[in-house]
């Protein structure tokens, strides 16, 4: 499979998500959208990230951007994320891996000398018409969130 670059079409996707029902992409057409991967619900980082969105939302909504962040946590573990941490940002649970294989974000990762499969922190931003306007791979927490506004404010 070819990695996705930036211009391409955004691969489909319909998840459930926190608080019950499900999220498509074809939800946010007409508006673009920051999809955020990350790799588990209440550890420090992701955490972090998913408080700075949070944090950044109303500044991404004026600027007619809406965000989703995507990790293979249920539907219920992101319920529980989200009252723990007060986050305001709908979060979609990709179970099956599906969809973060079709990102291109499933990938081997190691840690101490031992290989396993995991997300990679990344983020797209993907236009009104469905196309990746933007990516960012292997993300550094700190920060990001506000360089994410930045490319969206210009």
């Amino acid at each position: 499979m070819t990695a996705l670059a930036e211009g391409m079409k955004a691969p489909d996707f319909n998840l459930p998500r926190d608080g019950g029902g499900s999220v498509a992409l074809s939800d946010y057409a007409g508006r673009k959208l920051v999809l955020f991967f990350y790799p588990k619900d209440d550890t420090s980082g992701c955490t972090k990230e998913a408080i700075a969105f949070s944090g950044l939302q109303s500044e991404f909504e004026k600027a007619e951007t809406a965000l989703l962040g995507m990790s293979p946590d249920s539907a219920i573990k992101h319920d529980k994320f989200i009252a723990k941490h007060g986050l305001t940002v709908p979060l979609a649970a990709d179970e099956e891996k599906a969809i973060l294989e079709a990102y291109g974000v499933w990938v081997e990762k190691s840690m101490y000398g031992r290989k396993y499969m995991g997300v990679e922190r990344s983020t797209f931003l993907i236009d009104a018409n469905g196309k990746i306007e933007k990516i960012w791979r292997k993300v550094k927490v700190p920060g990001h969130a506000e360089a994410v506004l930045q490319a969206v404010t210009g």
